[in-house]
């Protein structure tokens, strides 16, 4: 069974920095995409940064230049550091990856459950 655990969430002021972290555990073959993922209240999820194996990223356009995302392959872990966070960034983030694992050898999509992240003086 595959699971997806962020941290790193928390209560920021703005112009302030955060980064969340997002461990990927269980029978895995392969990992592709990795990624973040929001939503805001009221609001529908959106994508926010995501980085493929080979190294390239994807960013929202209201994030780019503030954020960066990465991963370690080795270790099945993605980051997201936020830089010069708004007010408008506070949502929950969410980590998510298409996985193969090694039981079924099939590509499947898992979410983590979800890491507040606040900017607010």
């Amino acid at each position: 069974q595959v699971q997806l655990v962020e941290s790193g969430g928390g209560l920021v002021q703005p112009g302030g920095s955060l980064r969340l972290s997002c461990a990927a555990s269980g029978s895995i073959f392969s990992i592709n995409p990795m990624g973040w993922h929001r939503q805001a209240p009221g609001k529908e999820r959106e994508l926010v940064a995501s980085i493929n194996l080979d190294g390239s990223t994807n960013y929202a356009d209201s994030v780019k230049g503030r954020f960066t995302v990465s991963r370690d392959n080795a270790k099945n872990m993605v980051y997201l550091q936020m830089n010069s966070l708004k007010p408008d960034d506070t949502a929950v983030y969410y980590c998510n990856a298409r996985i193969m694992t090694l039981r079924t050898m099939r590509w499947n999509d898992y979410w983590g459950q979800g890491t507040q992240v606040t900017v607010s003086s």
